[in-house]
């Protein structure tokens, strides 16, 4: 699939925006959130660094330009909707702005933890 195939296939929402999830390739670790217009996901397929829309500054910005700490892409997929992106980088350095390896590492929740087995029928007694 051509990028202008890819593009026209993603679903944007009301702002023009397609959220992007940024894994590690290796590793799988998931590292952060951005978000992308048509713009930015074309220069992320076509130039092989992660390119994002910035919603507070409204301008276009790339992981690393000042930290150093970039993303090179080695694989990007659109979810079966096409309306979520999931891109696979080589993450040189700290993904979070806040110097921690990832953005999900600096606000861990403690939330209950389901399985399979609270789906199990009940037996009678």
């Amino acid at each position: 699939m051509n990028v202008d195939e890819v593009v026209s296939r993603a679903s944007f929402d009301a702002n023009g925006l397609l959220p992007a999830i940024i894994q590690q390739h290796d590793t799988r670790d998931v590292l952060m959130l951005g978000y992308m217009d048509a713009e930015a996901l074309r220069r992320t397929l076509t130039e092989g660094r992660v390119t994002f829309w910035s919603r507070s500054r409204q301008e276009y910005w790339r992981k690393g330009d000042t930290s150093g700490n970039r993303q090179y892409v080695k694989g990007a997929a659109l979810d079966c909707d096409g309306d979520a992106l999931l891109v696979q980088v080589e993450q040189l350095g700290p993904a979070c702005h806040t110097g921690a390896h990832a953005c999900f590492d600096v606000d861990p929740l403690d939330p209950t933890v389901g399985g399979s087995e609270f789906d199990a029928p009940e037996e009678d007694a």
